[in-house]
């Protein structure tokens, strides 16, 4: 790996310590993934976690990205035989590819030009004339370079390549390009307005904001970035950047004129405002849209992967029975029950809602109960789709007649038709019509929501903003990036553990995870970790990176359950000795919780967080992270709107959350608002700073709008204190 791109990142990062960013990428560029460093190589790193290492990897690209576009554009300038030390000197300092390109621009390969044209009708010693300031007058001079053959019959075609020349001049300038883009940066206004047609095309007024709009570029939030992006897009708001022209004029004024004076004052002057005009201005502005747009979808596409990621850690509903419960009106009610490790059990479609016939709804009570009896069934996930609320207040009403304990859950059922209809639920449930796989689904999402959910399109699981107008390249990286994240921070059971779960495991690839599949239904379950060497093409290095985040439930070494890496199991068994715990007696002897990380590490000449890291696991082995995250609110009666007081307090569950606050399931159908300003009395800047998606949170009811199917919620407790406190 080239030390001169690794200290510049180091320049860079200076939040990290040289030696944490060295040995990152030095492991990045052996092969060795982000999750196996983040777990496995902490003393190396200093603790870095997969975002810390991910933003050391994202900045050595873009660095390599620049120092590569540099090398480009002095090659391309060498070969027009003009580039100089000091060009040089430029290009090696420029800390921006915008900067680079300024730089690139008067040398760049163009189109004719009219300026090229007045050059090779051989104005340009006239220009560089001009520029000088001569006292003499300009006609005067001009009249020794009229050239008929060069179509310049007059002294005003002679002043119109001058002019030319000196615009191109001026508007290829990097330095006047870098001191107008930032003053634009730090002055200039976005402003909206709607166009003529443009309400009559925006029937329920989604773009109202904007139709009289404008605020400062450094004050425009992502969210309106990207609104703004879209009602351009759809024709209804014209946008424009807003500065003040006259300072930047007489900053030219400045640069190129100063104190001289005569008739060449004129031209030039001309010349700049109509460089700025032509060249400086709109390039510039596309630049800054471009920017905020680019700054926006990162924004946006950071947002996505924060709700992905806790949707994905929501806490798993654990050895229950679950029905799932895909609820609508004329198809029926397709059910799905699942044992507890989330097995298919039995379907069944039932008809509780009109307009089916009466006979029908009747029999529908009796049918679920049948099912809850025969199965014992103790939650049912009820979608929330189409008949939804509905079905609840059925499931409600049966629930009250039971003498078994039955709890129902509405689950978001956000992406399942996706599922439904893809090959992977077709591969697994051929015989399976779609709503009965999406009955499946619901279930399966409340039992174990990290399995199901990676089966899924990730843009398809509700809990993005804008995600369709940002880069789909860029969203599907970061969602890749937080699904892998998500899944080997919790691990698998490689015995159970679907293609799809697999295939996202460190180090492991669709084939070798189709592999470890194919092996364990032609061999049976894995015994040991290292069996997993057996499986084809599951070379060494895959091997190291994939083994501490498989587990082994029952096998033949108890070290193989827990998140212990083989390769410090020679370890571990010293440590167990040396605390008194017995390796065939792991969860069940006490692991003391007074012992000296730091001493046990210099008896065992070990790394302490390797020593910790092991203690952790050897205390909870099997432990799944998620078993801290909240736990989903079961429910046995319903709620609805009607039912909402301003003032009343409810407990709710975050089912997204935007720049402007989180939106929040309080057991009605439609999710309540808790504004940014509302989710705490003290200032933040992100809604992420208080709730994440999955959060159980207690609300107070601030206003309901039954017409316009709007609850405003607040967390702000009204007696004075709020929750985070």
């Amino acid at each position: 790996m080239d030390e001169q791109l690794i200290k510049m990142v180091q320049s860079q990062l200076t939040q990290y310590r040289p030696q944490q960013v060295k040995q990152t990428l030095t492991m990045l560029d052996e092969g060795n993934t982000v999750p196996f460093i983040a777990r496995y190589r902490k003393e190396a790193t200093g603790s870095l976690d997969e975002v810390q290492i991910r933003e050391i990897q994202a900045t050595f690209t873009q660095i390599e990205k620049l120092e590569k576009r540099k090398q480009e554009v002095k090659n391309q300038i060498e070969a027009q035989d003009k580039l100089t030390s000091q060009l040089i000197k430029q290009i090696d300092g420029a800390n921006t590819l915008q900067l680079v390109e300024d730089l690139y621009l008067p040398y760049k390969q163009k189109r004719r030009t009219k300026a090229q044209k007045a050059k090779e009708a051989g104005l340009m010693p006239m220009a560089e004339w001009v520029l000088k300031y001569p006292k003499q007058a300009v006609t005067e001079k001009a009249i020794e370079f009229i050239n008929p053959e060069a179509e310049l019959t007059t002294v005003e075609d002679v002043m119109a390549g001058v002019h030319e020349i000196i615009t191109e001049a001026v508007g290829e300038r990097p330095q006047f390009r870098e001191w107008i883009r930032t003053y634009t940066n730090q002055k200039a206004e976005l402003m909206t307005k709607v166009k003529s047609k443009g309400k009559d095309q925006d029937e329920n007024g989604v773009y109202e904001t904007y139709y009289e709009f404008n605020a400062k570029l450094a004050k425009l939030s992502s969210y309106q970035v990207l609104a703004i992006n879209r009602g351009e897009d759809e024709g209804i708001l014209s946008v424009a950047v807003q500065v003040d022209t006259d300072a930047i004029l007489h900053y030219l004024h400045f640069q190129l004129i100063g104190q001289h004076t005569g008739p060449a004052v004129t031209i030039v002057e001309e010349a700049a405002q109509d460089a700025y005009k032509r060249f400086i201005g709109p390039a510039i502005e596309r630049e800054i849209r471009r920017e905020l747009t680019e700054q926006a979808a990162a924004h946006a596409i950071d947002v996505f992967g924060d709700n992905l990621y806790h949707l994905l850690m929501q806490s798993p509903m654990k050895n229950r029975v679950v029905l799932g419960f895909d609820p609508a009106y004329r198809t029926g009610c397709k059910l799905a029950v699942l044992d507890p490790n989330g097995k298919f059990l039995a379907k069944q479609v039932i008809y509780p809602h009109k307009p089916a016939p009466a006979n029908k709804r009747q029999a529908a009570a009796g049918e679920l109960k049948k099912l809850i009896s025969d199965y014992q069934v103790e939650i049912i996930a009820i979608g929330n789709g189409t008949a939804s609320r509905e079905s609840e207040q059925f499931v409600s009403e049966i629930i009250k007649q039971l003498d078994q304990k039955v709890s129902y859950v509405i689950v978001n059922e956000a992406g399942a038709s996706v599922y439904s209809a893809s090959q992977v639920a077709r591969d697994e449930f051929p015989d399976f019509n779609v709503e009965e796989r999406s009955a499946v689904s619901i279930g399966r999402r409340l039992q174990d929501p990290l399995s199901e959910l990676i089966k899924i399109d990730p843009k398809s699981v509700g809990v993005g903003q804008y995600q369709h107008d940002v880069s789909q390249t860029q969203l599907d990286d970061k969602l890749d990036q937080v699904v892998e994240t998500a899944v080997n921070q919790v691990g698998v059971n490689v015995n159970t553990a679907s293609l799809e779960l697999l295939t996202h495991i460190s180090g492991l690839t669709k084939t070798t995870a189709a592999n470890i599949v194919a092996y364990r239904y032609e061999n049976g379950s894995f015994t040991s970790r290292p069996q997993l060497k057996k499986v084809p093409r599951l070379g060494p290095k895959a091997y190291e990176q994939a083994v501490g985040f498989l587990r082994i439930i029952d096998g033949d070494n108890p070290l193989d359950n827990t998140d212990i890496h083989p390769e410090s199991y020679p370890l571990t068994k010293k440590l167990m000795k040396q605390i008194n715990v017995n390796l065939s007696k792991l969860g069940k002897d006490r692991v003391p919780d007074n012992v000296s990380t730091a001493q046990l590490a210099r008896d065992l000449d070990a790394g302490q967080q390797t020593i910790t890291d092991i203690l952790a696991s050897l205390r909870r082995p099997g432990r799944d992270l998620r078993d801290d995250m909240p736990a989903p609110i079961l429910r046995t009666d319903v709620l609805t709107m009607d039912d909402l007081k301003p003032g009343m307090q409810l407990q709710g569950a975050v089912r997204n959350v935007v720049d402007f606050g989180a939106f929040v399931d309080v057991g009605v159908k439609q999710d309540g608002l808790v504004h940014i300003s509302h989710l705490t009395t003290r200032f933040i800047p992100n809604p992420s700073d208080i709730v994440s998606v999955g959060d159980i949170v207690t609300v107070w009811v601030l206003d309901v709008d039954t017409k316009r199917n709007r609850i405003q919620l607040t967390m702000v407790n009204p007696n004075g204190a709020d929750q985070d406190d």
